[in-house]
């Protein structure tokens, strides 16, 4: 069972019951993430979700962490590109306090200069940990090499120089920005009364004032650069983007399908032929990103160095033979099964399904529909999928990042 309500100051609320089970999983979704940052604030966002945890009103840090630990409770956060989501799961029995401390956090931090300072020097460590991680480092290279210096060009993290200046007037100012109930969705989803849902959810955020917040357009320009960095490390990496279709476009679910028959599995094509057949890649996988505007597929292979010219040759072969002879009715009738069950193990899932309603909601102010989403895989044909491979893998459009020790790049 599933139940919305738009509380009276605008913040959106989605339950999805799952009866039977013996817990809870609570989400708080914003939309505000690296893709609406401006110059200077890169990283901002990311920062802020960090110092939301380091003290409210009432409590500490400490306090809060320990307050979640005293129920059983798990408590996280994320950043992405256009969303941020901070959600706690719980048993059912103790929903009410866990949400009480969720909703203190996200709503009251006060940003202690104290904390600030220290978790600052975490967040430029975590800096550090992605520059130590060359496959992230890759793929953030691809955004830049797909959407330049803007928007999904920006890197989550941010420079460490735009983390070393945040100042807490700086991180009020952002989060007064975005922050608003208007650009709100609290979702739960598991064993929780729809009833006590709704209260909880107008209880601690019904007293929100409306700003009358209008989400910010974003002006997206597709980029087909190719961007290296060299680093002395043991393996290459590198990554293609080839742009695809935005979030509504009908096409959508033939591009999940195309892409789990190229890379999306260990029986997926560059998997069989790049890595089983030939041996040149430990990892080589495909993934599709849909966003507002537009979106990318991206794929990616870490390589031994001395083979990297070799792998991407390989891959650049897989791909085209993918576009030219298409797939087999067994490989598309495997893909749409996978991308099928995909969908029903998510169901089972509390922290899968809070995140999937509340994003919808977020992104399209729409119910997630399950029965509609198996429908549309179900409806699909070969011919389908080959309407999204002519649409998609054009390599005079893509993108291309290389990491490693290399003297250049990969190119197309």
């Amino acid at each position: 069972m599933t139940q919305t309500k738009r509380l009276n100051n605008g913040v959106r609320v989605i339950i999805k019951r799952m009866d039977g089970l013996l817990s809870v999983t609570m989400g708080v979704l914003v939309g505000a993430g690296a893709a609406f940052e401006q110059d200077g604030e890169d990283g901002i966002s990311h920062f802020l979700e960090h110092m939301q945890f380091k003290g409210t009103e009432k409590r500490t840090a400490f306090e809060i962490s320990d307050a979640f630990d005293a129920l059983g409770a798990q408590v996280n956060a994320f950043t992405g590109k256009d969303m941020t989501c901070y959600y706690a799961k719980a048993t059912s029995d103790h929903a009410g306090e866990a949400f009480a401390l969720l909703a203190d956090l996200f709503l009251n931090s006060t940003f202690p200069a104290e904390e600030l300072e220290r978790e600052r020097g975490v967040v430029l460590e975590e800096i550090g940990m992605d520059e130590d991680s060359p496959e992230d480092l890759c793929l953030d290279l691809l955004c830049r090499a797909a959407f330049g210096k803007q928007n999904y060009g920006r890197n989550i993290l941010g420079p460490a120089k735009n983390v070393k200046k945040f100042t807490r007037d700086d991180l009020f100012a952002y989060k007064g920005k975005y922050y608003c109930p208007e650009n709100i969705v609290v979702s739960f989803a598991g064993n929780i009364g729809i009833e006590d849902a709704l209260s909880l959810a107008e209880q601690y955020f019904g007293g929100m004032k409306p700003t009358g917040f209008q989400k910010p357009a974003k002006s997206v320009v597709l980029h087909a650069e190719s961007l290296f960095k060299n680093k002395p490390i043991e393996q290459a990496h590198f990554a293609f983007g080839f742009p695809t279709a935005a979030r509504e476009d009908k096409l959508c679910p033939a591009i999940q399908v195309m892409n789990t028959i190229l890379g999306g599995g260990m029986s997926s094509r560059l998997f069989k032929r790049v890595r089983e057949e030939l041996g040149l890649a430990y990892s080589v996988y495909s993934y599709p990103s849909h966003y507002d505007e537009t979106g990318l597929l991206t794929v990616y292979a870490g390589v031994n160095p001395q083979k990297a010219v070799e792998a991407a040759k390989a891959v650049r072969e897989v791909i085209a033979e993918f576009c030219e002879k298409g797939v087999t009715e067994e490989e598309f009738l495997r893909g749409r099964e996978q991308i099928k069950s995909g969908s029903i193990f998510a169901q089972e899932n509390t922290s899968s399904q809070m995140l999937l309603y509340g994003k919808q909601m977020l992104y399209k102010n729409e119910v997630y529909d399950f029965e509609k989403r198996m429908a549309e895989i179900s409806a699909l044909t070969i011919d389908d999928i080959s309407r999204a491979i002519s649409c998609n893998y054009d390599f005079s459009r893509a993108a291309v990042a290389t990491v490693g020790n290399l003297k250049e790049g990969i190119s197309l």
